[in-house]
């Protein structure tokens, strides 16, 4: 059937697409024209010389730190979506309604205060003799050097990231046809098999959008490498700062965040085709 645009449709269409294209493809323009500009005398002129593009890509140092940012956040997606599917499952599964609201209350409750905030708290309970390892030392252990270390950049990504995985993965548990879960049961499916076999492949939508909001935060996330990991060695986003302190280089700057930009679009399209692909191609 043939489409007829009207003005009513327009009415609710418009004001999303007037807010991407200022707030989004407006800056990410203007980036492109940036990262083609020349620093003389620590001021930047418009231009169009490569120069930029060429020594950027061309350094083994810039290669390093995107395969480490991009293998961080595979890991912390991984890692969190494994942690946060037991409490989604629990919460969708076990709980009653009155109980689930207080739970999702709850996981809503750590947005409340500042992600910063957060993460100079666990400074606190990570450091060589903090809270973590006085603990272990009443019981023999320690201490451990869980500060500046991968170790608490993921501590850093966890705080970052769970609560709004298990949100996500909750929205799509609750929406499992309960049906589908009783037929595995007298079909004598154990319960284990019944989560791998039916409840995952009918949530993979939301559990594959979870794991992909949780790679898009922590592969830009700038605090928790600096404050948790020590900044050393960097990650893509600390590599921006240093080349904007380094010569006023944000030209060069910008071929980094255009090159994060470029990795996250092509990773949101991989896992968004992989979510709403049928099962068995």
């Amino acid at each position: 059937m043939r489409r007829t645009i009207t003005i009513y449709g327009l009415s609710f269409s418009l004001p999303m697409l007037v807010w991407q294209v200022v707030f989004f493809l407006a800056p990410l323009l203007f980036l492109v024209a940036l990262s083609f500009w020349s620093v003389r005398n620590f001021r930047m002129e418009p231009d169009f010389n490569p120069d930029n593009w060429t020594r950027m890509l061309g350094r083994a140092v810039f290669w390093q730190t995107y395969l480490r940012t991009f293998v961080l956040s595979g890991c912390a997606a991984a890692v969190t979506s494994a942690l946060a599917f037991p409490c989604a499952y629990g919460i969708a599964f076990k709980l009653s309604e009155t109980a689930r609201r207080w739970a999702i209350f709850l996981m809503v409750i750590p947005f409340f205060t500042s992600y910063l905030v957060r993460i100079y708290s666990w400074q606190i309970f990570l450091a060589d003799n903090g809270i973590v390892n006085a603990l272990l030392a009443k019981v023999g252990l320690g201490p451990f050097a869980m500060l500046n270390s991968v170790f608490g950049v993921m501590i850093g990504y966890l705080t970052l990231s769970f609560p709004l995985v298990v949100l996500l993965q909750l929205f799509s548990l609750v929406f499992v046809d309960k049906t589908l879960i009783e037929a595995a049961h007298n079909l004598r499916c154990g319960r284990l098999r019944t989560v791998f076999e039916v409840v995952m492949p009918s949530a993979k939508v939301g559990l594959v959008i979870a794991a992909l909001f949780c790679f898009i935060l922590t592969f830009g996330d700038f605090v928790s490498p600096l404050y948790l990991g020590g900044g050393d060695p960097p990650t893509l986003s600390i590599l921006i700062t240093d080349t904007t302190k380094s010569g006023q280089q944000w030209p060069r700057a910008a071929v980094i965040a255009l090159t994060m930009i470029a990795t996250l679009l092509a990773v949101a399209f991989a896992a968004v085709g992989y979510a709403y692909r049928e099962r068995g191609r």
